[in-house]
């Protein structure tokens, strides 16, 4: 995935993986200029919503970080990124992407 937005650009890769015993998923994140993964973000799809907590370090303290997933289509999805420095009493959401599927042009014409 790549992104361009007032910090810049970023590239990111994501690895999701589902546990069939805990019935949940984890969403790893690797970006490639730190060159590192991610913690996992651990949670589960309930109501047409999934969500996915994990922590870590910012600013020299210890957060949560909340991702969500909603408006799931078989074209495109909604992924918001909210930051809780409380314990998660409060959440400061700090990005929203819509992802919309964008077929090649060979596809599209394949489709007709």
């Amino acid at each position: 995935m790549e992104l361009d937005g007032p910090a810049g650009h970023i590239e990111l890769l994501t690895l999701r993986l589902y546990n069939p015993q805990a019935h949940q998923w984890s969403i790893n994140i690797a970006n490639s200029a730190a060159g590192t993964l991610s913690p996992p973000a651990v949670g589960e799809f309930k109501d047409g919503r999934g969500e996915f907590i994990d922590q870590e370090t910012y600013n020299g303290g210890t957060i949560l970080v909340r991702f969500g997933i909603s408006d799931i289509t078989p074209n495109s999805a909604r992924f918001d990124q909210a930051f809780s420095a409380d314990g998660g009493k409060t959440w400061e959401v700090n990005l929203i992407v819509t992802e919309t599927l964008v077929k090649a042009a060979d596809e599209t014409q394949k489709a007709h």
